[in-house]
């Protein structure tokens, strides 16, 4: 399905994938606030976790999805780019939601740092700290949405147009 933007009101789930984990977090109906939701585990050799993602979907049903898409400090798409926007593209065709890609530079590091300044240890709560990433990375998103936030688009460029980079 190629997305519409995604509608301004209802909730809206963010992935943050990675290698090993993918971290899920959910956006309130009225889109101010994110909360992290849940990790799934990829494991080498096996099938992708397409049922648990679409799992998700059924039980909060949102109106939209935003995939953390992870560029380099230079703002280039790397290989695992590439995985997040084939994440994206199943997503989009298997959910039937419209899909957006946000700049996910820097989320797990703010995760890490929320975790530390509230003086938590992040050992052995890696799924924890992935669904913390996709709430930064969707709270970045709704943030924008409002005009109040890091304006930086799927490119990483400071722009409002998010609805422009949205796939």
């Amino acid at each position: 399905m190629d997305s519409q933007a995604i509608p301004s009101a209802g909730r809206v789930l963010a992935l943050d994938w990675g290698e090993r984990r993918i971290g899920i977090a959910l956006s309130d109906e009225l889109q101010l606030f994110s909360s992290p939701l849940a990790t799934v585990t990829r494991r080498e050799g096996k099938r992708f976790p397409m049922p648990a993602l679409l799992g998700h979907v059924e039980a909060h049903h949102p109106v939209g999805i935003v995939v953390g898409l992870p560029l380099t400090l230079e703002g280039d798409e790397a290989e695992a780019a590439g995985f997040a926007r084939q994440l994206g593209t199943l997503m989009a065709q298997r959910a039937n939601l419209p899909v957006t890609y946000w700049d996910e530079r820097m989320s797990t590091a703010r995760a890490l740092r929320a975790i530390r300044e509230q003086g938590g240890s992040t050992r052995g709560r890696k799924e924890e700290v992935d669904a913390l990433a996709a709430s930064v990375l969707l709270q970045g998103f709704l943030d924008s949405r409002r005009g109040s936030g890091d304006r930086r688009s799927s490119d990483g460029s400071a722009s409002g147009d998010v609805g422009g980079r949205e796939r």
